[in-house]
């Protein structure tokens, strides 16, 4: 049988100063057995940093052929595709013939080499951002992660700046690629 994913609920209270976006955000993620909960949180992460109105969560690891995140307009083409952790460039260059924007919020343990890899590879893709989140950063939230996940979340000149419970988290948000992505209107 099956495990069955766990169910988180996020409060997250966002000023990202970057773009211009004032938020209080409420979302439900589901954790899939096999997903890390690093992965979870740069997944929560990258909801609120790149946040616009229909920005959804879709099956993500359970569907190979959709991103972690995306946006679709009225008429189902992808506005935004949003993706975490270090996927093959290959994959990235497909997902920007198709979608309008395509970021990457670039983490795990292997992101150094990853970087050194693909990123030469995927400067000529004019409408692909790529971040890098701080593997420490990403662990900490990690020691601090509940089922129940109330964030304030500060986005300000590159860095991030997170309130839990009245403790304060701060990590970089390195931009690799691209350039910040601006609210879409579709």
């Amino acid at each position: 049988m099956a495990l069955p994913p766990t169910i988180y609920r996020a409060s997250i209270q966002l000023s990202d100063l970057d773009r211009n976006c004032y938020e209080h955000l409420q979302v439900t993620v589901a954790q899939h057995p096999s997903e890390k909960p690093e992965r979870l949180v740069a997944r929560l992460l990258a909801y609120a940093l790149c946040y616009q109105e229909g920005l959804v969560f879709t099956k993500g690891i359970c569907a190979g052929d959709e991103p972690d995140l995306w946006l679709k307009g009225p008429d189902g083409r992808v506005l935004l595709w949003l993706e975490v952790g270090l996927p093959e460039a290959e994959r990235l260059v497909k997902a920007a013939r198709h979608a309008e924007q395509v970021v990457l919020f670039a983490c795990g343990s292997g992101r150094w080499r990853w970087e050194a890899a693909q990123l030469e590879r995927l400067a000529r893709v004019k409408n692909l951002s790529v971040f890098g989140l701080e593997q420490e950063f990403l662990e900490q939230l990690v020691t601090r992660l509940k089922r129940g996940i109330d964030w304030t979340l500060t986005r300000t000149e590159g860095t991030l700046y997170l309130t839990l419970a009245d403790e304060g988290l701060e990590g970089p948000l390195d931009l690799l690629l691209g350039e910040n992505p601006s609210p879409l209107r579709g």
